[in-house]
Parts: C-alpha cells; structure tokens; sequence
C-alpha cells in the first residue's frame, strides 16, 4: 500500500511536476495504482493501447465493413443502424439462456485458441501497415516533422487520429527509409488507395504561402472581423448591399476550384458562421447571395480567391427573381 508520505509526494508530482509530451506517465501510474503498486509491462501496454485511437478507428473499420457484415450476410446477427452508420450488433434469434451464452462463448474461445495457435504472430501482420513495418521511432520522427498533423488535411491528432505509412508503397519497390514515409489521418490514409505513391508532404506547408503582391495577402489584417485556421472574413470595400462580406482563404490561390478539400471545409464553416452573425445584427435581412467569380470572363478582378455573402432584404431590387442568373442580364428571368 502507499503510504501517506508516498501519497502526498505522488500528488503533488502528479498535479504540479509532471511535464507530459504524451499520456504514458498518467497511464503507467493509474495501473500501478489499481493494482496495488506493481504491474506487468504488458498489463501498461494494453492500458496505452486502449487510448490509442488509431486502434479503435482501423477495428472500427473492420466491424463495418468485413466482420459485421460476413455475419450479417450469414443471417447470424441483426446490424443496428444509427443513420448510416453501424453502431453495433444484435444476435438474430434474441434472448439466449445463460447457460446456452456460456457453452457459445466456450466455443468462441475454442476457436480463437485454435487459429492463433496455427497462425501465431503472422495473424496481425496486416495491422502493422498498409504496405510494412513501421517502428515507433520512425514514427515519432515522422509525425515530429508533420508537426503532429496530416500531411494532406491538416488534421491535428487531438482532432482524429494518424497513421503513418509508405509513400511509395512496398510493393511498388518503396523503401523502409524515413524519406518514405508520411503522416496521413485515418480518413486520408483510408481514401489513398494501396497503389497510390502520391506524396502529401509539404500540403500542410502550402497554407502558408502568401503573395507579396496580393491585396488579400497583404492588406487586410486590420479589416478582419472573424477567421479560423485556413480563412479569415472581411466586410467588402465596394458592398453590394449592408454587410456584404468576403470569405478568403489565407493561402494565396488564384482559381476556386485549387482550393484543397480542408480549405473548402474551412470557408463553409465560417460563411454559416458569418451568416447567422449577420442575421443577429440585422433583422431586416430576408435571404443571401453566395458568389465566386472564377476566371476573368466570370468577373474575377482579384485573383485570390473570394467567396462573396451578400445580404438581401425584401424590396431591395424591384424584381429578385432568378438571383445569380442575373450575371448574364438577358438570363435572369426565365
């Protein structure tokens, strides 16, 4: 048992002392402590690996789209549906006795008894990586360089979890190098098929890149009036009507249609963002205008790409019909 001494000197290590790049140290201790002050290194593992969410999301996988479905196929079990998502499952038949649950889990610990003894180690060797082995060091080095992000989205770990994985896979003659290796989150990693050698290093980086001689680049920090980590919003210099604003990505990119998934996702959240602020500010608006110009035939002047909000209010044209048709005035009204 720990005595008082030991306790107050744990607390006060745990509450003011303890520096943390990562959850092993709470985790070690939380097991020393429920088992009385000793623990196998095995029994610390499993405790880490519970939390490690890129184990539960790769099996989650396996549940939906091969387990659950085999059995399902077999008529053995109902899926439970949660929208279009399986959220767990139901044996077909109901109830079963306890004595009846008893004998089958025997028969299921039979099973697994057997196959592991005639497979042994080999039976993970698909959960190590799509395409090999990836060390821990090779993979604190990699996720260290991609400052703990996906290389494609930007996805922070604390936000959904990393898998790190060949660029060139193996089996199209990729190395075991550091150089081969990239940080992808588990629905990037997902959607890259096993033959893809794209590398996404450097994606993440491109966020940055800016245009010493772009307005939006350059001139619009003080006008800034709500942002978020890929775009900022800004009301317009020459409004189409009050409160006309500007949704602009921060990476400097000329054509709507380069923009990167994440940044796409970025400008939708802050236009509904801006949308209801500018509702709470004026009641008066009725409706909005979305617009991107997109080349200089459709009317882009600068080019850094913009998404236009234009606030409209009932009575502010004689005839609003047709809304964005209205680019080719002939059109508007059908």
């Amino acid at each position: 048992m720990v005595n008082k001494d030991t306790s107050m000197d744990l607390e006060d290590f745990i509450r003011d002392k303890m520096k943390m790049s990562h959850i092993y140290q709470p985790v070690m201790l939380k097991v020393l402590l429920e088992s009385g002050g000793e623990a196998t290194v095995e029994d610390i593992a499993s405790a880490l690996l519970s939390h490690d969410l890129t184990q539960v999301e790769y099996y989650s996988l396996r549940v939906k789209q091969m387990v659950g479905k085999v059995l399902t196929d077999n008529e053995v079990v109902q899926p439970i549906k949660k929208g279009n998502r399986i959220a767990g499952y139901k044996l077909k038949d109901g109830a079963i006795s306890a004595p009846g649950t008893a004998q089958l889990i025997a028969l299921c610990n039979g099973k697994i008894d057997a196959f592991l003894s005639k497979r042994g180690e080999s039976l993970w060797q698909h959960r190590v990586s799509a395409s090999g082995y990836v060390s821990g060091s090779v993979r604190y080095n990699v996720l260290k360089r991609a400052k703990y992000r996906c290389e494609l989205c930007g996805g922070h770990e604390s936000q959904i979890a990393l898998h790190v994985d060949h660029i060139v896979p193996r089996s199209k003659g990729g190395l075991d190098d550091l150089s081969n290796f990239q940080a992808l989150c588990q629905r990037c990693n997902t959607n890259k098929r096993a033959e893809d050698d794209t590398d996404f290093r450097g994606i993440v980086d491109s966020y940055k890149h800016r245009d010493t001689e772009c307005i939006f680049c350059n001139d619009c920090t003080g006008r800034i009036i709500a942002e978020n980590e890929l775009c900022f919003a800004i009301r317009d210099g020459f409004p189409v009507t009050d409160l006309h604003t500007l949704i602009i990505p921060k990476r400097h990119v000329v054509d709507y249609f380069d923009l990167y998934q994440p940044e796409l996702n970025a400008i939708h959240s802050l236009l509904s963002n801006q949308k209801e602020s500018i509702i709470m500010k004026d009641k008066t608006i009725t409706g909005f205008n979305v617009g991107i110009n997109a080349g200089a035939s459709a009317g882009q002047t600068v080019f850094h790409v913009h998404v236009h909000l234009i606030p409209r209010r009932e009575g502010d044209v004689e005839e609003p019909r047709g809304g964005v048709r209205g680019v080719i005035p002939s059109k508007q009204r059908y």
